[in-house]
């Protein structure tokens, strides 16, 4: 809607902001640092562009797909650093009643490398009171799988269609669909598996194999969202619900609301909460020994397929939001927030051990004239 409205503006917007984020999972696992920045600029009342930096330092340590040793209920963790450098250029462009636009990025790791790119289109519709959005992206992936001698590539397509209506001037509804298909290497390259392997009667040895994803996966997206304003309590309702499920077999469900609260003429105010689902995807064990699979030495899409990344269980997540904004002058906007993130397994056999518990904590500036 922002992108839709810029035609409206009677001069040239400059801004440039600034952001950095900590987060960190409980216990001594993963770590994440991340500073980015953004150049946004009007070019002329119609066109608009946009470019974004972003760098991120993770270390720390992820459970690897093994189950507990016997007598424990700590699964074994790995330990792991990296740093990734990615940047995003957006060009819009508003016509009579669409607004269009184009983006680039380029994401960058010490074992895998991400090209996308996007197109997406609003148009108004109904005085401006109905906008339909349609857009589609891609991505081309090369990842480094240690135990292959190239780059293997991922591929993904998506496309949306979605209509957001004004219903009066204080409610907002949107309602949003998304198709999209992966394909090439699906795999973490990092992720075990293991199988007690009977090398005698009554004597087995544990055998860890890679883990082995389907080499395709479709997913379907369903977003609803309302926003209603009360202007009696100057605040603001924003609410939403999603539906996700992949050929994976994966289903999930998530739940997003917050309020945004004005404290006086600078200072809003917006506690959240976010719910989040799902079920485990079809080929997730927690090891291999309750299955007739026979694991391979070198994993091939074609099957059969076999997972331990707790990633892919049966879950549900909790994430509690306190965000500040404060418009110190007519120039310059300061924003904090603070999260606390906590995950939980469903299906009464993974460990509690493998899920993560994790508080994230965001400031950032930003300038505009």
């Amino acid at each position: 809607l922002p992108l839709a409205l810029a035609s409206t503006r009677a001069s040239a917007e400059q801004a440039v902001a600034y952001k950095y984020a900590d987060y960190r999972e409980a216990a001594g696992r993963v770590q994440v640092q991340t500073q980015s920045a953004l150049l946004e600029s009007d070019l002329g009342l119609a066109w608009r562009a946009k470019v974004t930096g972003t760098i991120d330092a993770l270390a720390g340590a992820t459970p690897n797909g093994q189950p507990a040793p016997a007598g424990s209920d700590q699964v074994p963790l790995s330990v792991m650093h990296d740093r990734r450098k990615a940047w995003t250029a957006d060009l819009s462009r508003q016509f009579a009643r669409v607004n269009l636009g184009v983006g680039f990025g380029n994401s960058r790791e010490s074992d895998y490398v991400s090209n996308g790119w996007s197109i997406n289109a609003l148009t108004d519709f109904n005085q401006k009171n109905t906008t339909l959005l349609t857009g589609v992206a891609g991505t081309h992936d090369d990842v480094k799988v240690f135990f292959q001698p190239a780059y293997a590539r991922k591929r993904t397509n998506d496309v949306i269609v979605g209509v957001t209506q004004l219903l009066d001037r204080r409610t907002a509804v949107t309602l949003n669909f998304t198709w999209g298909r992966a394909t090439g290497y699906l795999s973490d390259p990092y992720k075990l598996v293991q199988k007690d392997i009977e090398i005698v009667p009554t004597v087995f040895l544990s055998q860890t194999y890679r883990e082995n994803r389907p080499g395709a996966r479709n997913k379907g997206v369903m977003l609803a969202a309302l926003n209603h304003s009360f202007a009696e309590l100057h605040g603001a309702l924003d609410a939403s619900y999603r539906y996700y499920r992949d050929t994976f077999g994966t289903a999930a469900h998530t739940v997003d609301v917050a309020w945004l609260q004005r404290l006086g003429d600078k200072v809003l105010l917006s506690p959240g909460v976010r719910l989040y689902q799902q079920g485990a995807a079809d080929f997730y064990h927690y090891d291999l020994n309750r299955t007739d699979i026979t694991p391979l030495r070198a994993p091939l899409p074609g099957g059969p397929h076999y997972s331990s990344d707790y990633r892919l269980s049966a879950m549900r997540t909790a994430n509690l939001a306190l965000k500040l904004i404060w418009d110190a002058t007519p120039l310059l906007k300061v924003d904090a927030a603070v999260e606390r993130y906590a995950m939980r397994g469903r299906d009464g056999v993974t460990p509690q051990s493998a899920y993560a518990r994790a508080t994230a904590f965001t400031v950032g500036v930003r300038l505009s004239r």
